[in-house]
């Protein structure tokens, strides 16, 4: 008789990691941590990532689990990237990425809450904006409503037209889950995937 899988939790209330997870197959639920998220001071951003994700899967109470915890950090030059929550906001954002490159470093954490184990690692991702005028900008933010995205765009819709390339290792880091680091941990973990 094989032991019951141990539970799944996604330590995050994102819809977009959520659809990401989903593509795995597995069951899980999601809760919500509460993390404070600024950078200490003897920080670089990949290690605020790192870390931000292994806090966000510690802060998350669910015995004889293993807690998926994940963050983002987008940087245009020495100045990271926050979700724009307004439209004006993702205007400016998208006019100061114009013809840049922006660094995305996405921790991913997986907690086993019975060992005390921890698996994370940072996924680095370069994306090279096309230089863009305001027209294209309006009517990007106005089709995609890039309002909750560090970067001010979503990749994997229209916000691929804004681009001159994308370079790294897995592309749903982009999105905020990196999955096929995600999934090494879990099969070390002992979850059948796929």
């Amino acid at each position: 008789m094989n032991p019951q899988p141990p539970k799944l939790v996604l330590a995050s209330t994102s819809t977009y990691r959520a659809a990401l997870l989903d593509r795995l197959g597995v069951s899980y639920t999601q809760q919500a941590p509460l993390v404070e998220e600024s950078m200490l001071a003897s920080e670089d951003f990949a290690s605020l990532a790192g870390r931000l994700a292994r806090e966000k899967a510690a802060a998350i109470d669910a015995p004889d689990s293993l807690v998926i915890g994940s963050d983002q950090v987008a940087v245009l030059g020495q100045q990271r990237l926050h979700k724009p929550g307004t439209i004006e906001r993702a205007h400016a954002q998208l006019r100061e990425c114009s013809g840049k490159g922006v660094q995305f470093f996405t921790g991913v954490a997986l907690l086993n809450t019975v060992t005390g184990n921890v698996q994370s690692s940072v996924v680095h991702y370069r994306v090279e904006f096309r230089v863009l005028n305001d027209a294209e900008i309006s009517r990007y933010v106005t089709h995609d409503n890039p309002l909750n995205c560090a970067g001010s765009f979503k990749w994997e819709r229209l916000g691929i037209a804004l681009m001159a390339s994308l370079e790294g290792p897995d592309p749903t880091a982009l999105e905020g889950l990196p999955l096929i680091a995600l999934c090494k941990m879990l099969r070390k973990a002992g979850l059948e995937i796929p």
